[in-house]
């Protein structure tokens, strides 16, 4: 089994990690925090992942992230919040970069995630990880999380553990 690495930014980190969490392929999320390149060099909450192309085709992964965070809103907090696919080489950003051409024509507006190279990767505490299933039930998550996990159960049910 050959596992891949790449990175997904956009919105809490706590809500991505809880939806890359429930998908069949992936085994290994880990929540926190990634930086690229200049001028993308400050930290910006996102998960990094692991996952194995034979289970879940990386285009899936690329479109649920598109479906669970402000993937059309260029907001005043993107700094924090980037919206970001982080590739580990060329060949997976040029992929990517097909991807999110051909996926464009799913959405009503133009996309604002961006394509950047994984420079670094910093855990979350602790105390963070695994947000979803410590707080279950907090107003956190079924404000912000539930809902997208429920999306996921109708729109990507064939992929949701």
């Amino acid at each position: 089994m050959a596992i891949e690495t790449i990175g997904f930014g956009g919105g809490c980190h706590w809500c991505t990690e809880a939806v890359f969490a429930v998908l069949k392929g992936v085994g290994r999320v880990e929540q926190g925090f990634i930086r690229s390149e200049p001028p993308d060099d400050g930290w910006s909450e996102a998960v990094r992942l692991g996952f194995d192309p034979a289970e879940i085709d990386r285009e899936v992964l690329i479109e649920v992230h598109l479906r669970t965070h402000a993937s059309m809103s260029d907001h005043s907090m993107r700094g924090k919040y980037r919206s970001a696919v982080y590739v580990t080489g060329e060949a997976q950003g040029e992929a990517v970069r097909e991807s999110l051409d051909r996926l464009q024509a799913g959405f009503e507006w133009l996309l604002v995630t961006r394509v950047l190279p994984l420079v670094a990767f910093r855990a979350s505490e602790e105390r963070f990880q695994n947000y979803h299933v410590k707080q279950a039930g907090g107003p956190f998550c079924t404000r912000y999380i539930d809902p997208k996990l429920d999306r996921l159960r109708v729109e990507f049910a064939a992929h949701v553990r």
